[in-house]
């Protein structure tokens, strides 16, 4: 509310009416995209959307393929009129952009809040309309499955092609080892597919509900334990979406030793290595003396003492709250773990190094520095938020005859970043930007550049 105050105040309403149309573009924009992504799927997969089905008045074959025809027409005029309707509102979107240039200077205040403002409202719609078409595609796969099953018809047309290109595409074998079918099919799914358990977790349903009953009244907790405990009694596990053969293939694969399973650095596929090559990547790696120092004792302890030393001092200085000293307060020890990913998309596979912080000293405070700085992110002219932004900043620029546009390939990014420089770039954003200032007083804090910098 505070930026459209500014913007009526100093430049009067039309202004405010030019921002909260280009708001409105946004959201139709990413509306109109997930759309258009849904509508295609749709139609690679065979299927008619509710909207678009149509009731077949005779009970022939002849007739039924007639309307499964003008379905399939329709599929396609929608797919047109959407990418019409897309090409219009990025026209409009490029002129409300143009009347807000012409009114407020570049790279001001009000320009970087503007552009913030609008990249919130574009990500936010863009996420919430996707989650509902991915539902709706579920739902939609899913009754089509069942109709298919229902006559005995075969459903393999709406399942993913797990021979040829496909099998390729979602499972990358590296290693000597050779998958069997049943192996492929179910690496295929992907590693964060959800195997349905054999049985009913009721530990974890005990252990939920006795954290529930330590907020209620006796009465309330001795009801509710009763509900669960018949809920549970009276419950089945749930239909097993593996067959028979999938889950004695996830049982060999865990036997066997002589090979890992690792998720690929990019995209969605499953990679397998040999245990041995992957480790050797790995030292070598760790070798690199230049990236890596060796040390002789676990620091743990150390930078644990220094981390309480400083949060302490925060409190005792009232710069945070008891809450959040508490909060912020390490008491998980475990040291952070490093593994690696494999860039099957480069020559030779090499491995991205990841360290894993969960569990750690800095964890909870990690994260709420990352709160603390999200902000910075983004309010530059020289940022790319990912390949769509990108694309779209690229759309409008013009390459000289015999002008290259080039792409550069930077190894090993985090480890080549100069840290005390980071740091540096960091207090001095923290202490020009009134963020910060913001922040404290929606949180109750009292923090300072310098804190946020030790």
């Amino acid at each position: 509310m505070n930026l459209f105050k500014s913007l009526r105040d100093i430049y009067g309403k039309t202004t405010v009416k030019h921002l909260r149309d280009l708001e409105n573009c946004e959201r139709k924009l990413a509306r109109h995209r997930n759309h258009l992504v849904y509508t295609l799927r749709c139609r690679d997969l065979s299927l008619t959307p509710p909207s678009l089905k149509i009731k077949c008045p005779i009970n022939t074959k002849k007739a039924k393929d007639i309307i499964l025809q003008a379905q399939r027409n329709l599929l396609r005029e929608r797919v047109r009129v959407i990418n019409n309707k897309l090409v219009n509102l990025k026209s409009q979107k490029s002129d409300l952009e143009k009347k807000l240039k012409a009114i407020i200077p570049a790279k001001s205040e009000l320009d970087k809040e503007i552009s913030s403002h609008l990249a919130r409202i574009r990500e936010n719609t863009f996420e919430k309309t996707k989650c509902r078409h991915v539902r709706k595609l579920q739902n939609l796969t899913e009754r089509d499955q069942n109709k298919k099953s229902k006559h005995g018809l075969s459903t393999g047309a709406t399942e993913p092609d797990l021979t040829g290109t496909q099998l390729k595409k979602w499972v990358v074998n590296l290693s000597k080892y050779k998958l069997s079918r049943a192996q492929n099919n179910v690496l295929a799914k992907g590693l964060d597919y959800a195997v349905s358990p054999t049985n009913v977790c009721s530990n974890e349903f005990v252990i939920a509900t006795e954290l529930a009953c330590k907020k209620l009244t006796h009465p309330e907790a001795i009801q509710l334990r009763a509900k669960v405990t018949s809920a549970l009694k009276s419950s089945k596990p749930p239909k097993s979406n593996l067959s028979k053969d999938e889950r004695q293939a996830v049982k060999d694969l865990k036997k066997e030793d002589s090979i890992i399973i690792l998720p690929a650095d990019k995209g969605r596929a499953t990679v397998i290595l040999d245990k041995d090559e992957y480790n050797e990547k790995v030292n070598n790696l760790l070798g690199d003396t230049k990236t890596y120092e060796e040390l002789s004792s676990d620091p743990t302890q150390k930078y644990k003492r220094k981390l309480v030393a400083i949060l302490t001092r925060l409190n005792e200085e009232d710069k945070i709250t008891f809450g959040k000293y508490k909060q912020l307060y390490p008491t998980a020890e475990n040291i952070p773990r490093l593994y690696c990913t494999p860039k099957i998309h480069k020559p030779n596979a090499p491995l991205r190094p990841i360290v894993d912080y969960t569990s750690t000293i800095g964890y909870a405070t990690s994260r709420w520095l990352a709160d603390i700085l999200g902000p910075m992110l983004g309010n530059t002219v020289h940022h790319v938020k990912n390949s769509t932004h990108l694309a779209e900043e690229l759309v409008d620029i013009l390459i000289d005859e015999g002008a290259i546009l080039n792409s550069h390939d930077v190894v090993s990014l985090f480890t080549c970043t100069p840290i005390s420089k980071v740091l540096d770039i960091v207090k001095d954003r923290v202490s020009k930007e009134r963020w910060l200032r913001d922040y404290n007083q929606s949180q109750g804090f009292n923090l300072t550049a310098d804190d946020v910098y030790s």
